[in-house]
């Protein structure tokens, strides 16, 4: 806001200096100019169906200048070709007013003022950002659209330039193109050098927005003034050669940014291990260069260049093949393109501005007009009427030129911005692919995969072979130590606790333990020297705040931390942790004491539901053997008391396999020989678990894990300088007054020892390292209750984005895939004693029932089988059985009974009589079935006799 209140008042500052040159004589030459657009105003303008003869259209570039040089034939040409075309302005010539803007700011601003004398209907440029941010205004004061082709600065797309519109690319687009090579390429930080002005600072705070999405930053800007010269180009590189970044993105203007490239060169800055990636205006140079001088060429070696990407297409070979022709005084390069689009896009603009009925027209701007008291004569000037509707039409125009499809979206930038990857190497520059928003890196051209899905995901970039400076193949590590002759600021915590762990020590380098074994043994695997100075943080008497040390990191006054720092969430949010060396995580560690034996732990190796569930088995196992065996065994038959204790001693008998009756059906076996298996398994399980209870020594304590620990209201005790005592407050929500800080092993053992009663802790929380070497030391008198509540482990913290820390997780995973971790592991903590960490429950150790819910439906299912064949086999019998008893009633009936009556002689089967038949035993079965069938044979014979005998 403050900004655009400073251009406004600059701007009009240049107005009323400008002013100063329109005196009464230069306003006379102001109408005479006027007179020739024959639609320069109302009374003067033809009928609306008319076109007029001419339009003026403004062009305001510099013309010494690489873009300038290129613009000015293709301006000619698109104008020789629009007035040739009759199909476009149908008889309306195009003129085209130059003007020099000499890359001045003011002089550009003169140039577009003079332009708006002439009653331009648009203006097209200039190259320059800067010059576009102040002739904006004019724009927007005399509603003239401004249309540029070589003007990049982001910001010029912003809602206070509504008549600014941008024929060219935007370089928000290029700063993400160079941003997703960047991630890419695995760097994580660059150093932007760039010209400090509006181009130039707009675009490198666009690149800063897009590297931190991608977790990567500019870690210096590097600014240069407009038109320096060798020497301060060189200070200025030499303090950036001085920084560990090597990355370079290289943003200034065509027309002196080689200077860099020659300065760097000199300094022996453009070798192996260095990067340089240089915006569009390198290709630019090249281009407008061709051929290229083998000196330029031997300074840009391994340099990376983006370049505007315009489709192949038959208009833009033809132009090509005219540009020999029209006989430019530099080179071609893709400015001119942009130029030549630019007046055509006017043209056809234009047109479909007439068809639509509407004429041109230029009033007074009452607020320049009221400056006609004073000397100063701003009323030369004119408001384009229709410039408002004529903008609009630009809007949406939609067409093909030489550079492809020119269409524009809602915040009025070029749809589908692509950009070509050049490697220059050899004799010039080498294409290794292309970036665009739809696709992001790719070796297929854009226009290519516009029909596919947008696809910018990781796996999807791809670009082809790069030779870096020095002919490297290998990408740059992106980094080294500075230059500048510090060492690495590495702060030690200075632990009166645990010190196998770290600890300060009198020899060289100052430190000893576990952690810094582990960090000097990553850094011996880097391949390149790292020169460090180790730095005790602490007071010597307490363990120091862990998270104090993490802030001194981000606060720059180290440069890492090495130690037992556990990788938290709120930490990770401020610095960049290695992989993690050691697992860690918290525990609760309270007194236990032997469980007593108990007179019913017999009980203890299954719970309830297994021995009810067991129980009822056999009772119904039992019951179905006596039901299947019934009919065909001696021995389950008799009164129904014997039946029944016979039922109640199989069950049970069968649980030592010593019952003493024999099973003689086929189903009854089967059902036997299921459940037999069932009770061995069982009967296993039981042995088993009984005798690892009664053996094993069984330890209880009162505390069970954290949530009774939760739940409770005693102290608990803490390390110092943990961030066990945040995470209890915080997350699990313990009033703080419950929390006691423990200064080393002694105080944990003693206050575990006497107890919240005696002033000490019902238990400790903290992290399983240190539990690991307190139990050790303790001879196990305490074990831990309950599972880890946490799990995460120890690393290394380094400042935010530092590359150091990627390595060195590289080294890491090294160490251990290697057993070098292990190694130095058994060398600092080789425990005395090896205690079991966690005590037994009881209760987790029964057998449940889910452990055998699968044996007891196999034997639910057989059981059930074996049923449903035998009640079969009975109601089949039953069946045939029926007819007999049947027939006998009816021959009674027919003899004591009337003929009327004798069909109530049938009756229907009933339950007593089934149960009957289930009751008898299986050779009474068969017996009447066999003597039921002989009844039914004889008297068939006789039936058929006594027919015979009354037919005779």
């Amino acid at each position: 806001m403050i900004r655009g209140v400073s251009m406004v008042k600059a701007m009009r500052i240049v107005l009323l200096c400008v002013s100063v040159l329109w005196v009464v004589p230069k306003e006379s030459a102001c109408k005479s100019d006027f007179s020739r657009n024959s639609s320069s105003s109302s009374s003067s303008s033809p009928p609306l169906s008319q076109r007029p003869s001419s339009v003026n259209v403004g062009a305001l570039f510099t013309y010494d200048s690489f873009i300038g040089r290129a613009a000015k034939p293709a301006f000619q040409a698109a104008m020789d070709d629009v007035n040739a075309d009759q199909t476009v302005l149908k008889g309306t010539r195009l003129d085209i007013v130059f003007q020099d803007s000499n890359c001045s700011g003011f002089i550009g601003t003169m140039g577009a003022l003079q332009l708006m004398e002439t009653q331009v209907v648009a203006a097209i440029g200039p190259q320059s950002s800067g010059i576009a941010h102040m002739i904006a205004y004019v724009a927007n004061e005399l509603h003239v659209p401004l249309l540029s082709f070589g003007a990049t600065d982001p910001t010029l797309s912003s809602l206070q330039y509504p008549y600014f519109l941008r024929t060219t690319q935007n370089d928000y687009f290029q700063m993400y193109a160079i941003t997703d090579f960047v991630t890419y390429s695995g760097w994580r930080q660059v150093i932007a050098i760039f010209v400090d002005d509006e181009c130039g600072r707009n675009g490198i705070s666009v690149l800063g927005d897009a590297l931190a999405k991608k977790r990567a930053r500019i870690s210096y800007k590097a600014a240069i003034t407009p038109g320096a010269d060798s020497s301060s180009i060189e200070e200025l590189l030499v303090s950036v050669n001085l920084m560990a970044s090597r990355v370079y993105v290289v943003h200034v203007n065509p027309d002196s940014g080689l200077n860099i490239f020659s300065v760097a060169k000199s300094l022996g800055m453009m070798g192996s291990g260095y990067v340089w990636i240089a915006t569009d205006w390198l290709p630019t140079v090249m281009d407008s260069m061709e051929p290229v001088d083998s000196d330029t060429m031997d300074l840009l070696q391994g340099v990376v260049a983006f370049r505007h990407y315009t489709t192949e297409t038959s208009m833009k070979r033809q132009f090509m093949a005219r540009w020999k022709n029209l006989r430019p005084k530099d080179g071609f390069n893709s400015y001119a393109l942009y130029a030549y689009d630019s007046v055509w896009l006017v043209a056809r603009a234009l047109d479909v501005f007439f068809r639509a009925n509407n004429k041109i027209t230029f009033s007074h701007d009452p607020n320049l007009h009221k400056t006609n008291s004073t000397s100063i004569q701003l009323s030369a000037l004119s408001v384009f009427d229709e410039g408002e509707k004529f903008l609009e039409i630009i809007l949406g125009m939609n067409h093909t030129g030489v550079t492809g499809q020119i269409q524009f979206d809602s915040e009025r930038n070029r749809v589908n911005p692509a950009y070509e990857v050049l490697n220059i190497e050899g004799t010039g520059p080498r294409r290794v692919g292309y970036w665009s928003n739809h696709s992001g890196l790719s070796v297929v051209p854009p226009e290519t995969l516009y029909s596919k899905p947008p696809n910018t995901s990781t796996a999807n970039q791809r670009l082809y072979g790069i030779i870096w400076p020095g002919e490297v193949t290998k990408p740059p590590r992106g980094w080294v130590f500075p230059n500048n002759g510090k060492p690495l600021r590495i702060a030690v915590p200075n632990r009166v606790s645990y010190k196998d762990y770290v600890s300060v020590d009198k020899n060289p380098p100052g430190v000893r333990g576990y952690c810094i074994d582990v960090f000097e043994a990553a850094i011996e695997l880097l391949p390149y020297p790292v020169p460090r100075t180790y730095i005790p943080y602490g007071n010597g008497k307490r363990n120091p705040s862990y998270d104090n040390l993490i802030n001194e990191v981000v606060a720059n006054k180290y440069d890492v931390a090495v130690g037992d720092i556990t990788i938290v969430t709120n930490r990770t949010r401020f610095v960049d942790f290695t992989q993690p060396f050691i697992e860690s995580g918290l525990v609760v560690v309270a007194p236990v004491k032997e469980a007593k034996s108990s007179p019913w732990s017999f009980l203890k190796p299954f719970t309830i539901e297994m021995w009810a569930v067991t129980g009822a088995f056999f009772l119904f196992v039992g019951a179905i053997v006596w039901i299947l065996e019934h009919r065909f065994n001696q021995e389950f038959r008799g009164p129904p008391r014997r039946q029944l204790i016979t039922i109640f001693w199989f069950s049970f008998s069968t649980m030592f396999f010593s019952h003493r009756e024999n099973t003689v059906s086929a189903l009854g076996r089967l059902v036997l020989i299921i459940w037999l298996f069932v009770v061995l398994i069982i009967n296993s399980s039981y042995t088993a678990s009984l005798t690892s209870i009664l053996t094993v020594q069984q330890l209880t304590s009162r505390i069970e894990g954290i949530d009774s620990l939760v739940a409770s209201t005693e102290k608990i005790g803490v390390q110092d300088g943990t961030f066990a005592r945040n995470y209890l407050v915080n997350e699990l929500n313990i009033a703080p007054s419950r929390i006691v800080s423990l200064r080393d092993e002694e105080q944990y053992l003693s206050a575990l020892q006497r107890g919240p009663k005696d002033g000490g802790v019902a238990a400790i929380v903290d992290e399983l390292p240190y539990i690991e070497v307190l139990l050790s030391n303790s001879n196990c008198k305490f074990r831990t209750v309950g599972q880890e509540f946490t799990r995460t482990g120890w690393g290394f913290a380094f400042q935010r984005d530092s590359p150091l820390a990627v390595d060195m997780s590289t080294a890491i995973l090294q160490l251990s895939e290697e057993g070098e971790l292990e190694k130095i592991h058994r060398k600092w903590l080789n425990y005395k004693h090896e205690c079991s960490m966690q005590i037994s429950n009881s209760e987790n150790s029964q057998l449940s029932l889910k452990s055998f819910w699968g044996l007891f439906l196999i034997c639910g299912i057989t059981c059930f089988m074996a049923l449903t064949v035998f009640f079969w086999r009975v109601f089949w019998q039953y069946q045939r059985l029926l007819p007999e008893s049947g027939d006998e009633e009816r021959a009674a009936h027919e003899v004591t009974e009337p003929p009327s009556r004798s069909g109530r002689g049938l009756r229907a089967p009933s339950f007593k009589e089934l149960i009957k038949v289930v009751d008898k035993r299986e050779a009474e079965i068969k017996e009447m079935l066999k003597h039921k069938k002989l009844q039914t044979s004889q008297s068939g014979a006789g039936s058929s006799h006594s027919q015979h005998s009354e037919i005779s």
